[in-house]
């Protein structure tokens, strides 16, 4: 299909060559038993593909719709995303092929069959995917009002549920509580887009409030965004669900999150409606509203075998006329429900009916999370929540299967496990001055200030999967669809052909044919690093509604734990970069286990750690024992430079690229936030002004850059204000006397331009290093935005560039040689083994083989002091019996700072300067591990 220029610039298309070029994308964990349709995104090399003039056809004739997601600045493609249609026999790779029309206006897509249809009808929105249909209402309850397979209508009614309550007992009241109103919510929907180009894949995006219904009503909170993924020829339909707490943490106690879909059952005989709910490994319970198998009198063994199956059984004639005249007698069971209350463990039961008692089911360890209703003749919906267990507390409910209309809930947060609370965890222990809670920093590591320890504004977003069927489908391929909820197929480009792009950086390559002795032992440590968090994550049990997807701090060696009570030491909330370890070490071997930690830090950090409403908008929080406990608010967790990998690699993943455009207005937020507010001399009188914001390059600025960056790449609806914001930010700071050692200086939000801080405003020249400014994606920041410029706009950026080069330099330089330079030494600093890589960017951008040895040196020697050492042990131990809870792998060496800088340091070193033991720096600056 046509990729129709976003930004068309006179001549590009004659620059591009004639010939076609293809890339290679396979699959993430090996070719998927069944594919729903999937979206995937590719780079490409600057000037390479005009946007106005390149078409993109799949492999084995593979039905495929592509668009931009990202331009170079001269309008070539950078990255596009792509989608295939569904199927039953995907290929084990596919090879995406580009070529040149001199038609702008061809048709976008050669190929139509099985398409799909978009059909506005009122106030409803029709998409029909050749085997199913579906119906979006535009305003009401329902974000879906019916879904048809073939001509059978197998669900109707699909809205979200929620229920909350304004108090919650506490054990001192012995567990009871009076005076609690308890409040029940549905779905009001207030805007429905469709998307464009929908040849292949269609996205409708519904958002609204919950809300309750009737007169009265009082309020509307709670506000969601809800994602329909629908691709060509699938009966698949896959659901990203986004939520933002907006309540009051104090009397605002969400007690269920849900979605729930009717079934329409009339007509459907009992003994023919089945329930299904996934268990253990593909393992179901397989069971009808009325069951004939166990009873006194056998129907026979084809009807037995029938309902088991899930087909339709005989006609009644062939029965045991014993069973037949006494199948009133048989109990209908009309509810289920499975409830995953730990990541351990899940419970089963049914009844007959409200009023009626539970009946205990066989439970089992960890469900699949995934629940289908229906007939045998009237077909039926299953619905399937990815990472069902990992997300706990969660339900599955099926209702009122005895009647006419049954129904679905899926229970993102389940009423079975008591009201969320969210409160503080503390009571502020006493800490009413700046004084006192930089005294208690000192002991727990915590930045306690009251008022700042707010969940208000935080998200979660979640993964669901709706299966449409004429009859009740096989236990086997509701087995296959249990796989393919909880791990979703995923295409990835090559790690070669990413990093010849230059799309994401050249700080990074892939691991060498030939490695030398020290490179493998790097490779072999990271790769330790890699299995070690994947472990932890398991063996300590890192799951939750809201914890899922991080990873905690530090760890406490008395008591063989991780310090998940401790202040700043507990949930790591992106410190010191883990994300961008996970992400490049992903990039450079396309490895599984890698890219489900990264992913899963994106969903988290992207949306629990970060603000999305109200004052701290566009800005994260510092580590802490909740993740909004900490009362540092900074723009470092929140940069787009940890989320930037997935956005391209998924095609777009259109809930990244909010949270990323969300960081576009941080400077709002800074105006209400003063992060240096504790700890500033105070003869410096600052008063934020969006002329005059007082902020650091690093933990600051480099997010509000990236999102500026990214913004432009894809020609967003704000590219050309952020494209100006950074060539005058860009222009300006080079006009700071010691450029970026000068650490803080004042930020004109409006115009992008710096100028002297006011402890400095003859512009003297400031000396304000920290090690924490460059250890939040300031360097990788840099460099992509570097690459993005390009060598025509040398003039513009060498300055910027050698000012920065200059702090990758003397940061890790002697005293006496920073006292030289800037009149002054940096003082004690730490963090040197993370510190390498700007070392070796220096290095490499300069040329200069003499920086080499230090390069190796600052990363194995004395940096090694606050890094992770050679001569550490590299392997776990076994703790276990009465020292422990359960029985866990420890590595009391490891924190999770180190290990992030270690391995971010480890991967950028040996791509710019090349391993310790061999020969470094070709003639052109390159590795030789690159050339």
């Amino acid at each position: 299909m046509m990729l129709k220029a976003v930004v068309c610039l006179a001549g590009l298309a004659s620059q591009v060559a004639a010939q076609g070029t293809a890339a290679k994308v396979k699959w993430l964990d090996g070719t998927p038993q069944y594919l729903h349709g999937v979206t995937f995104g590719l780079p490409w090399p600057r000037g390479q593909h005009a946007a106005n003039s390149t078409t993109f056809t799949a492999s084995g004739n593979a039905q495929l719709q592509s668009w931009a997601t990202a331009y170079w600045p001269d309008g070539s493609l950078k990255w596009t995303g792509h989608a295939l249609a569904a199927t039953d026999s995907p290929a084990s790779e596919y090879l995406i092929t580009t070529s040149v029309s001199a038609n702008s206006t061809a048709p976008r897509l050669g190929r139509r069959q099985n398409g799909i249809n978009v059909q506005q009808n009122g106030d409803n929105i029709v998409v029909s995917t050749g085997k199913i249909a579906i119906t979006f209402p535009t305003t009401g309850s329902n974000l879906v009002s019916s879904i048809v397979a073939g001509n059978k209508t197998v669900s109707t009614n699909g809205r979200l549920v929620l229920r909350s309550q304004d108090g919650t007992p506490d054990d001192d009241q012995d567990g009871k509580a009076t005076g609690i109103e308890y409040l029940s919510f549905t779905s009001k929907v207030s805007n429905v887009t469709v998307s464009e180009g929908n040849e292949v894949r269609t996205l409708v995006t519904v958002q609204g409030t919950h809300a309750i219904d009737g007169e009265g009503a009082r309020r509307e909170w709670f506000p969601f965004t809800v994602r329909f993924y629908l691709y060509a020829n699938s009966e698949a339909i896959r659901i990203i669900h986004t939520t933002i707490y907006d309540g009051d943490m104090k009397k605002d106690f969400i007690s269920g999150i849900g979605i729930r879909f009717d079934v329409p059952l009339a007509g459907e005989e009992m003994h023919n409606r089945h329930v299904r709910i996934a268990g253990v490994d593909g393992g179901l319970l397989r069971e009808a509203v009325k069951g004939i198998t166990g009873l006194r009198r056998d129907p026979g063994a084809a009807v037995r075998s029938a309902q088991f199956n899930g087909t339709t059984t005989p006609d009644k004639g062939t029965w045991d006329s014993r069973v037949t005249t006494r199948l009133q007698w048989i109990p209908n069971w009309s509810d289920f429900r499975l409830t995953q209350l730990s990541p351990d463990g899940f419970n089963l039961k049914k009844r007959t009916k409200s009023g009626q008692s539970w009946v205990k089911i066989s439970g089992g360890t960890r469900s699949g999370g995934l629940a289908y209703l229906g007939g045998a003749n009237v077909g039926g919906l299953a619905v399937g929540l990815r990472d069902f267990w990992k997300k706990y507390p969660t339900s599955l409910d099926i209702s009122n299967a005895a009647t006419d209309t049954g129904s679905i809930t899926m229970w993102l947060y389940s009423p079975q496990a008591g009201p969320m609370d969210i409160r503080p965890y503390h009571d502020g222990l006493g800490q009413d001055t700046y004084a006192k809670q930089l005294d208690a920093l000192e002991i727990t590591y915590e930045d306690y200030e009251g008022g700042y320890d707010t969940p208000y504004g935080v998200g979660r977003t979640n993964e669901l999967y709706l299966y449409a069927f004429q009859t009740t489908p096989t236990s086997e391929r509701l087995s296959a669809l249990t796989n393919n909820t909880n791990n979703p197929p995923v295409l990835i480009p090559e790690p070669e052909h990413i990093r010849d792009t230059k799309a994401i950086g050249s700080y990074w390559s892939v691991p060498g044919a030939v490695e030398s002795a020290q490179a493998q032992k790097i490779e072999s440590n990271m790769d330790f690093l890699i299995k070690f968090y994947e472990n932890q994550v398991e063996q300590r049990r890192w799951y939750g509604y809201w914890d899922h997807g991080d990873i905690i701090h530090t760890y406490d060696d008395d008591r063989h734990t991780w310090r998940y009570d401790i202040g700043g030491y507990a949930w790591d909330n992106s410190e010191l970069s883990p994300d961008l370890f996970f992400w490049d070490y992903f990039l450079r071997t396309g490895r599984a286990d890698a890219y489900r930690l990264a992913h899963d830090q994106v969903r988290h950090g992207g949306e629990v750690d970060s603000y999305h409403l109200g004052n701290f908008t566009g800005l994260g929080t510092r580590h802490g024992v909740q993740h909004w406990s900490d009362s540092a608010k900074q723009a470092r967790i929140a940069t787009p430079v940890y989320r930037k990998a997935f956005y391209y690699i998924s095609g777009g993943d259109e809930r990244t690229g909010d949270i990323i455009r969300e960081v576009l207005d941080v400077d709002q937020s800074f105006l209400r936030v003063d992060a240096r507010r504790k700890v500033r001399d105070p003869s410096v009188v600052y008063a934020p002004d969006a002329e005059a914001l007082y902020l650091n390059f690093g933990t600051d600025w480099a997010g509000i850059a990236q999102a500026y960056l990214i913004e432009w790449e894809r020609r967003g609806p704000r590219w050309e204000d952020s494209h100006d914001k950074l060539v005058e930010a860009i222009a300006t700071y080079p006009k700071l006397k010691n450029g970026f050692v000068t650490g803080e200086a004042l930020y004109n939000s409006l115009t992008g331009a710096w100028s002297p801080p006011p402890t400095d405003p003859s512009n003297s020249g400031n000396v304000t290093v920290s090690h924490l400014s460059g250890v939040f994606g300031v360097l990788e920041t840099i460099d992509q935005l570097l690459d993005h410029f390009g060598t025509p706009q040398k003039n513009l950026t060498q300055p910027f560039l050698d000012a920065f080069l200059d702090y990758c330099y003397y940061y890790g330089a002697s005293k006496a040689e920073q006292k030289t330079r800037y009149g002054r030494d940096f003082g004690n600093l730490n963090l040197k083994q993370g510190h390498s890589r700007f070392t070796a960017y220096v290095a490499n951008r300069r040329n200069n083989a003499t920086l080499v040895p230090r390069v190796w040196q600052e990363y194995l020697g004395d940096g090694s002091k606050d890094g992770l050492a050679p001569d550490a042990p590299w392997k776990t131990e076994r703790i276990s019996g009465s020292n422990v809870l359960i029985p866990v792998d420890e590595a009391k060496w490891v924190s999770t700072n180190a290990a992030a800088l270690y391995g971010v340091a480890g991967i950028e070193n040996l791509a710019l300067v090349g391993p310790p033991d061999v020969p470094t720096l070709g003639t052109n600056g390159t590795s030789k591990r690159e050339t």
